[in-house]
């Protein structure tokens, strides 16, 4: 056995996300948020092919984004409630890291792998935001993969989607522990 962190695990054992609707400012400066991309950038990638990128987006960004959301949303039939959720997602926001998964073209690394790289990323970045002291939250929605919010919304290529909006601000209330998974019921040990 390498050298133990048990501070990491228990970080790892104990971590909650934030809910986005519970943060509020101060974000992070972009001195601040270096760090967090950093971490999230060290995501295992199968290649060294680097398959997805970062959008910071902040004020007039996330309004023109909720603004677009509420255009684009009942083209597609969402209305009501579903609609009004999306809009909050960007108006409501103080920051959100866009974690955009962009495959590469490789005959060693298939796509399917480069994308659950991306969705590291969205938990590496999720975590490295908690435990530098920000809340923080991943979310998808329909405009993570709907084309015309992606191109006209964030001008992505055709072959890129979002894997998380990453939110990242200050935490106003904890929230109470959920449930977690039965570990022991979904393990299956194979020993031959």
């Amino acid at each position: 056995m390498s050298d133990p962190r048990p501070e990491v695990l228990d970080f790892l054992l104990t971590r909650r996300s934030r809910p986005a609707k519970t943060l509020a400012l101060p974000i992070p400066t972009r001195d601040e948020l270096a760090p967090i991309l950093t971490a999230a950038a060290r995501t295992p990638d199968h290649g060294k092919l680097e398959p997805w990128r970062f959008i910071v987006l902040e004020g007039a960004a996330l309004q023109r984004l909720a603004e677009y959301a509420v255009k684009r949303g009942p083209q597609l039939g969402v209305e009501g409630a579903k609609l009004e959720k999306a809009r909050r997602q960007f108006a409501d926001a103080g920051m959100v890291v866009a974690v955009v998964s962009s495959p590469v073209t490789s005959p060693k690394v298939p796509e399917i792998e480069q994308v659950l790289s991306s969705g590291a990323v969205c938990l590496s970045m999720l975590n490295a935001a908690l435990a530098s002291g920000w809340g923080a939250n991943w979310l998808t929605g329909w405009m993570a993969t709907d084309r015309a919010f992606l191109r006209h919304g964030l001008s992505l290529a055709k072959s890129e989607f979002v894997a998380g909006f990453i939110h990242i601000g200050t935490e106003r209330i904890t929230p109470p522990e959920r449930p977690r998974p039965d570990v022991e019921a979904m393990t299956t040990w194979v020993s031959e």
